[in-house]
């Protein structure tokens, strides 16, 4: 297909009006004669390259926040708020996992990321069937220093041009500050490291990390709530590569657009640097090569439309409501409004869903099943990262 009449994201402060012409998944040269696929007009949007989520735990959006901080560390948060057989733990474990994973797309779906990074292990059966977005497959993991004693071995385990993943540095105490030594001590620190949370970074760890090339994940509002506080000024603004990240509905204030607005009231960074973190940048720390968090000729369409108020694509994300979410070349998303102005062609496998105090939305998810399954264990009130979901 092809995309006309929008504004195209070629940076964080420039678009230009392009057509896209759409072929097997990929986006083909700009200004290529049309293949004769079905045009979908979509005058008066700009189109972003899709977002990119550098960390959640996708199985936990449908639980309620949990636990009352501040906390020293995550560790005692976990022992705090870990019963699996008290409620509300008990009933939302009863959902099947495979159904909580794909409330977890879900809630990346509809706040426009296409790319998500799942800190746990690699479902395939759930994440290559049809699955509402892409979940990174080329990376390897530990949970942490204070749950993996096998983290060395994980990580010797790992093939040298994919990213290892690890919660680290996650608290304001002594014990959180003293696990970037311990990871170095281990010889876990390198080029392909990337630690998730590190609020406990001080001076001396930010200039080893930076001898490293070591990457970070933010994930403000998690921290906001467990830690009452968040990555220091000098990390943020330091040379460090930061990806953004939502972590799950267990700690964070909701999905990857509320995350943008915390980032941006928590830090002083720029749009365009807030922006990185969800496209180039974020891409470069997960290691992916096919053109994701960019839109370029020859890379993978992934996209996301916003309506357009005249902004530069930075200035854009700070009202993240995707009007369009495209997936290698297959619509995921349509908003109610685009879906009443467009042919029903490109809207005729989708499923409708309304998202409290959000907005209505058609996406390529049986919702209707997933409310079905979900309502056998949690009752009719389904709450998707903190708000209300009907089918």
């Amino acid at each position: 297909m092809t995309l006309t009449g929008a504004r195209i994201a070629l940076s964080p402060t420039s678009a230009e009006r392009i057509d896209l012409e759409i072929q097997r998944g990929r986006i083909r040269p700009f200004g290529s004669t049309a293949s004769g696929g079905p045009k979908l007009d979509l005058a008066g949007h700009l189109i972003l390259p899709g977002l990119i989520n550098c960390h959640d735990h996708l199985e936990f959006n449908l639980f309620p926040r949990l636990g009352r901080g501040p906390y020293p560390n995550s560790a005692a948060w976990a022992e705090d708020i870990y019963h699996p057989n008290c409620s509300p733990l008990k009933e939302h474990l009863g959902v099947p996992k495979a159904v909580r994973l794909a409330w977890g797309g879900l809630k990346n779906l509809l706040s426009g990321v296409t790319t998500v990074a799942h800190h746990n292990p690699y479902d395939a059966e759930v994440f290559e069937n049809g699955f509402p977005v892409r979940v990174v497959k080329r990376f390897g993991w530990a949970h942490s220093l204070h749950f993996s004693p096998d983290l060395v071995n994980r990580c010797r385990a790992v093939p040298k041009r994919w990213p290892f993943l690890i919660h680290a540095a996650e608290g304001t105490d002594r014990s959180a500050a003293a696990e970037i030594q311990e990871l170095e001590r281990a010889g876990v620190l390198s080029s392909r490291t990337v630690l998730i949370h590190g609020v406990g970074i001080g001076c001396d760890s930010l200039e080893l990390l930076l001898r490293r090339r070591v990457a970070l994940v933010w994930c403000p509002s998690s921290n906001l709530f467990m830690l009452s506080q968040t990555l220091r000024p000098e990390v943020l603004h330091s040379p460090i590569p930061i990806g953004l990240g939502t972590d799950s509905a267990l700690t964070a204030h909701g999905d990857l657009a509320c995350e943008l607005q915390v980032a941006r009231n928590a830090s002083g960074l720029s749009d365009a640097d807030i922006y990185a973190m969800v496209t180039t940048q974020a891409a470069r720390i997960l290691h992916l090569n096919r053109g994701e968090g960019e839109i370029r000729e020859g890379g993978v369409a992934d996209l996301l439309a916003l309506p357009d108020s005249g902004r530069c694509p930075a200035e854009a994300t700070q009202e993240c409501a995707p009007a369009l979410v495209i997936l290698g070349g297959r619509i995921q998303l349509v908003s109610d409004k685009l879906a009443s102005k467009i042919h029903p062609m490109f809207t005729r496998h989708l499923h409708k869903i309304e998202l409290e105090g959000r907005g209505v939305w058609h996406v390529n998810v049986n919702v209707s099943q997933l409310v079905g399954e979900t309502g056998a264990a949690l009752g009719p009130d389904i709450q998707l990262a903190g708000r209300r979901v009907r089918a």
